[in-house]
Order: C-alpha cells, then sequence, then structure tokens
C-alpha cells in the first residue's frame, strides 16, 4: 500500500472549531456568503446544534438571496431554542408572502429591525396609516439613515400625505431643494422628492428632479461597469415616471412614444429595457392614455401581465412588485377593457374574484357596480353601493360619490341627493353644492335647495383658508332666491356683499332686488352707481310719460338728422390704392377677363354641349343584320336602279306612325 501524501494528510486531520468560526468570519467579512454557508455546514459537522453556527448559515442565506435555504435551515433548527421569527418573517416578505410575514412579528419586541421591517410589510399591503405609525415609533431610536428618510418619503406619498413631505424632512434635517439633492447624490432620494411633487401637481419641479435622479443614477451605474442596456434597465422607473409627468402635463405623444417603446421591445423579445414592474406601469399608463380606442389590443397588452388560467377567481399578475394602489388600478384597467370589449361574463366572473381577494377594498366593490350598469341593472348597483356604504362608513366616499352618479343618470334624485349629503367633508365644495342645488330643484323642493346654499355660506364664513369662496356663494344664492320669489333674502344677501366686497354687480343686484321690496333704499344705492356715458342728455321724466313705440304697418322712411360734423367725416373717406395681383400691370392690362368664369361651364353661353352619337347599334348575335339597316340597304338599291323617277325613296330611319295616329287619320 502507497504511503500518502502530505496534502491527504493535511485533509484527513480534522480542523478545529476555533479555525472554521474564523475561516467562517474571514469569508462573512469579505462578504463571500455562499462560501460562509459552506463553512457553516462544516462547523455545524463538528459540533452539532451550534446556536452561532445555524445563525451564521441562516444569514448567509439570506445575503446570498438564498431564500428557500434559509427558510429550509430554519425548519431543520426548529428543535433548538432559538426565535427565528424575525428572520422567517423578512424571507416570507421576500417571497412576497406578506400577510404571513406580518403574522410572525406580533407580540415581538419592537426593537428598530423589526419596527422597518415592519413598516415595510405594511408599506406592500397598502396599509400607509400603519405603516406611518411603525416609521413614527422609529424616531424614538434617532436612526440616521438615508435609507430611513427615503423610505418615509414613499410612505408618505403613497398614503396620500405628500404635503407632510416637506415638513417630515425638516425635522430630519433634509433639504430636498434640487441644488441640494445635487449635492447629496442619492438617486434615491431625488426619485422619491420628485414624486411627491407629482402628488402636490408641482409638475415642473417633479420634472426637474426626475431629470436629476437619472443623471445621478447612470454615473454611478456607469462607476459600476454597466453596459447601456443594463443602465436602461436600472432607470426604467424613472423613465415611466417622466412619461408619467408629460402624460399630465398634456405632451401625450411624447409619453405615448416612451411607453410604446418599453413595451414593444418586451413583446418583440428584444433585450428588455424595463423591470416587469415599470413595464406593468407603462402597460396600464398607456391604456389610460388610448382610452377606449382599440381596447382589444389594448386587452392583449393587458393580458401579458397575468397569469394564464382557466379559473378567473385565481388570476394572479406575474410576481410583481406593485404598490396596493397599482394592484388596483391593473385589475380595473382589465375589467373596464372587459366591458368595452363586450365580454361581461369574463369581468363578471373577474370581479367576483376580485371581490374575495380585496375584501375591504372599495374598488372591487366599485367594479361590480359597473358590470351591473353595463347589464342594465341599475337598481341591483345600487343596493351594492348603498351595502359597502353602510358597513364601511369610514371607507365610503367613492361608493356614495359613484351611487349619487349612477342614481341621477336613472332619474332616482332623492337617492342622488342623499348619498351627496352623506358625504361631510365635500359639502362646503362649489361641485357638490350645485349638483345638490339642481337635484333639489329637479325634485321641486327649492326650499331645501336654498338651505343647502345658506348652509354652504355659513360654512365659508367660518372658514379660514386663502382661496375662500364666500363672495361666490353669496352671489348664486341671491339670484337664486331673485329668481324663486324670495326678493328681501336676496336683497340682505346684496347687501352684506356691498359692504363686505363693493362689487358693482352687487350693487346692480342690490338696486334691482331692492326696487320691489323697498324703493327708497333702491334709490340710496342707485345714487351710487356710476352714470352710463351715453345717458347724459336724455330725459327720463319725459321719456316716461311718452306713450312708447308704436307698431306701423308697411314700411318708413326714417329721416334721421345728421350732423355736419358727422358727414364731414364721412366725406372724409380715405381713398386706398387697388391691390393688383403679382406682376400685373395695370398700363397693360390685357384683354378683359371672362364675366362668366365664377359660372359653372354648362350655364355659360359660349358652352356647347356633345353630340350624341346616333349611329345605329347593333345588337344579337356576331353577324346579324337588323331590320332597318336591312330596309336601309334596299331603299339605296331601289334608288340607284330608278334615278329618273321623280318621287324619292320613302325614309326607313323615319320611326313608323303609332296605332293611335293611324286612327286619327282615319277618322279625317
Amino acid at each position: 500500500m502507497p504511503p500518502k501524501s502530505k496534502a491527504a494528510a493535511a485533509a484527513a486531520e480534522p480542523v478545529s472549531v476555533e479555525d472554521l468560526f474564523t475561516s467562517l468570519h474571514r469569508h462573512i467579512q469579505a462578504s463571500e456568503f455562499k462560501q460562509a454557508a459552506k463553512v457553516a455546514d462544516q462547523v455545524l459537522k463538528a459540533a452539532p446544534g451550534d446556536e452561532d453556527a445555524v445563525r451564521c448559515k441562516v444569514v448567509a442565506h439570506i445575503k446570498a438571496d438564498e431564500i428557500d435555504k434559509a427558510l429550509a435551515a430554519m425548519r431543520a433548527a426548529e428543535r433548538l431554542p432559538i426565535d427565528f421569527s424575525s428572520n422567517k418573517a423578512y424571507c416570507y416578505y421576500r417571497q412576497n408572502k406578506l400577510q404571513e410575514a406580518l403574522d410572525l412579528l406580533r407580540g415581538q419586541e419592537e426593537t428598530a429591525p423589526v419596527l422597518q421591517l415592519e413598516s415595510q410589510i405594511l408599506y406592500r399591503l397598502g396599509r400607509m396609516n400603519d405603516c406611518m405609525n411603525s416609521y413614527e415609533k422609529l424616531q424614538k431610536f434617532k436612526i440616521d439613515s438615508m435609507d430611513l428618510k427615503i423610505n418615509i418619503i414613499a410612505a408618505l406619498v403613497a398614503a396620500g400625505r405628500a404635503s407632510e413631505v416637506q415638513t417630515a424632512m425638516k425635522a430630519q434635517k433634509v433639504d430636498l431643494t434640487t441644488r441640494a439633492l445635487r449635492d447629496t447624490r442619492s438617486f434615491e432620494l431625488a426619485y422619491n422628492s420628485a414624486c411627491s411633487l407629482i402628488e402636490d401637481k408641482k409638475y415642473s419641479e417633479a420634472k426637474e428632479q426626475l431629470d436629476l435622479a437619472k443623471r445621478i443614477g447612470k454615473e454611478e451605474l456607469m462607476v459600476e461597469d454597466y453596459g447601456e442596456d443594463d443602465i436602461e434597465y436600472e432607470l426604467a422607473p424613472v423613465s415611466a415616471q417622466l412619461a408619467y409627468v408629460q402624460q399630465l402635463q398634456g405632451q401625450s405623444q411624447d409619453a405615448m412614444q416612451t411607453y410604446v417603446n418599453m413595451i414593444n421591445k418586451k413583446a418583440a423579445d428584444l433585450s428588455p429595457v424595463a423591470d416587469p414592474s415599470s413595464l406593468a406601469v407603462a402597460t396600464t399608463n398607456l391604456i389610460s392614455l388610448k382610452g377606449t380606442k382599440d381596447a382589444a389590443d389594448s386587452l392583449k397588452k393587458l393580458d401579458r401581465l397575468f397569469e394564464k388560467s382557466t379559473a378567473p377567481n385565481h388570476l394572479q399578475l406575474v410576481d410583481l412588485k406593485l404598490s396596493q394602489r397599482q394592484k388596483e388600478a391593473l385589475y380595473s384597467a382589465r375589467v373596464l377593457l372587459l366591458l368595452h370589449t363586450n365580454k361581461t361574463d369574463q369581468a363578471h366572473e373577474l370581479v367576483s374574484g376580485l371581490l374575495g381577494m380585496f375584501r375591504d377594498s372599495v374598488f372591487p366593490v366599485l367594479l361590480q357596480a359597473a358590470v351591473h350598469v353595463k347589464e342594465k341593472k341599475v337598481q341591483k348597483a345600487e343596493e351594492v353601493l348603498s351595502q359597502y356604504a353602510e358597513k364601511h362608513p369610514e371607507n365610503s366616499k367613492g361608493a356614495l360619490l359613484s351611487l349619487a352618479q349612477i342614481a341621477a343618470n336613472a332619474n332616482h334624485f332623492q337617492l342622488a341627493a342623499d348619498s351627496l349629503s352623506k358625504i361631510l367633508d365635500i359639502q362646503h365644495m362649489p361641485a357638490t353644492v350645485a349638483t345638490l342645488v339642481a337635484l333639489k330643484e329637479r325634485l321641486g323642493d327649492s326650499n331645501a335647495a336654498a338651505s343647502v346654499l345658506d348652509s354652504a355660506i355659513q360654512w365659508w364664513k367660518n372658514s379660514m383658508t386663502e382661496d375662500n369662496k364666500l363672495d361666490l356663494f353669496m352671489r348664486v344664492a341671491a339670484e337664486f332666491k331673485l329668481s324663486h320669489g324670495r326678493d328681501e333674502e336676496a336683497c340682505l344677501l346684496y347687501e352684506e356683499l356691498v359692504k363686505s366686497h363693493g362689487s358693482i354687480e352687487a350693487l346692480a343686484g342690490l338696486v334691482v332686488t331692492s326696487a320691489r321690496t323697498n324703493v327708497e333704499k333702491a334709490e340710496q344705492y342707485e345714487k351710487k352707481l356710476k352714470p352710463l356715458p351715453g345717458l347724459k342728455g336724455v330725459n327720463v321724466e319725459s321719456l316716461e310719460k311718452t306713450s312708447g313705440a308704436r307698431h306701423v304697418e308697411g314700411p318708413q322712411d326714417m329721416k334721421v338728422d345728421v350732423p355736419e360734423e358727422v358727414k364731414k367725416q364721412k366725406a372724409k373717406k380715405r381713398k386706398r390704392k387697388p391691390r393688383y395681383p403679382k406682376g400685373f400691370d395695370p398700363a397693360n392690362p390685357g384683354p378683359p377677363p371672362d364675366p362668366e368664369r365664377w359660372l359653372p361651364r354648362r350655364e355659360r353661353s359660349s358652352y356647347r354641349p356633345k353630340r350624341k352619337d346616333k349611329r345605329a347599334q347593333v345588337r344579337g348575335a356576331q353577324g346579324a343584320v337588323t331590320r332597318e339597316t336591312a330596309a336601309a340597304s334596299v331603299s339605296s338599291k331601289g334608288s340607284q336602279n330608278t334615278s329618273s323617277s321623280k318621287t324619292p325613296a320613302a325614309n326607313t330611319d323615319q320611326p313608323k306612325a303609332s296605332n293611335k295616329s293611324r286612327k286619327k287619320k282615319s277618322r279625317s
């Protein structure tokens, strides 16, 4: 037997646990996580059940994006007294099993890592208020992390609280101006700040910061030796957002071109220019931009984002990391496209599945009502929306607005008015007040319509907002009451308007209204009106004594005395030089133009119609001779033979006399 080599002998010698941990530590420091997991396995072979080795193995698999192996390692260590709840929750979060991840975090101590993970899960679930609560709890740990600040901005924007972003960042000592963001050189911060500006409808500033984010991101990726295609792929969210800003600014063609380029490259199996989530956003925005045009083609594009399944209740998006609002937009677009392509049955099935997937959300209920309206089941749509509004009063605004619109279109004016009256936070808005007044008038209840206007006036009197609408409502209410015979109330409103705003229109309205109730007051306010410039020489008293204009039959010559000055002004009319066509010489004008040149050719005196071809047309088989041509040939021969005869041959081309003419000749 040959002797063993030195390498084989060294390999056969057992390695101490201390040396293995040293090697494990070295791999972790070098970010060689796959090698670290292998060394952790060696440690566990040498020392089974070592808690530190198990923890290192789990974390190494997570860091190496080997989530399934990490979960397997945690299942293998279930007998050990190690709490892997937070690690397992993070793995479920990475696998998009959000509710399971959130359940694992319940009851855990609220440490900074747990709160950060909880806030991310709540953000993905669309529970933005709870997400912001978690971030507020994180403030006590005083974590000075740029990632945390970026996430707070994203959560505020998604929660519909973009107006609070500037205040929140000032508290974190973060300047979100474009100049400061250039110094920060943070791609994510510039991008999220731009998203908050979009929500605040500051599109020009948002475009500047998106361009800045794209420039910063491109520079960072070029330093890391990314290729052009890879850079375009990584910056696809910024490109999609820039196109969305162009869409909002009315630059529809530019936005559409960006969306089409992103979608068509993916459809042609070229190198993808966008990640799946950005592609989904581009597809949805393109469909909204096109509207009902090419609905069938839009439906094909949208179906690429869904997993093909025969069961509509299990229709899922293709592994997309989208927010709750983005998912709702995608599903809504698909249902509406199905309705526009008259695929009502498929739309009904999809909505049934959405009701199970989004139990507490209002959007599947709105889609269900839309399907019922498409099926002309208006009463059923009204019932669905009414039931949801009663069960979820805190989230019933969208349902009540839809209910009011459907009921108004169906001439159910009372239901529409009741639905709008339940939305308290918009009762004072001009559009709501105008709609309620119109509905009350349709119902013939002018008193209720007047009370709606009075309530709005009272609200704006107590309001301290900059854009106060009090004068608008008072003027409209005065006109409404004046038209409905409430002269005294209208007079009070006009008088208050004159005192508070000094409007000339209100003063004129006050004079007209007071003339019906209090003539002395009307005369008093009439003196404040500025005199019209053309009425100084008019004697009003003599004009009132006249009997007015009389009707005279037939045309009458009206003699008007024109002042001499006016006559002179008319006589001094300026003579303008005639304008000739280009190249025309007035000294040698040439022949005059045809005066009939504007008439149609058929109506001109020089028109001569074309002569019709009166030659006989031969009909019948080839070589056949008609009776008329045969007779003509015979007569021509006879005329040649009897040239000395005085009587010419009969003209056979003339038509024969009818039977009636024969009878007339015989009678004569």
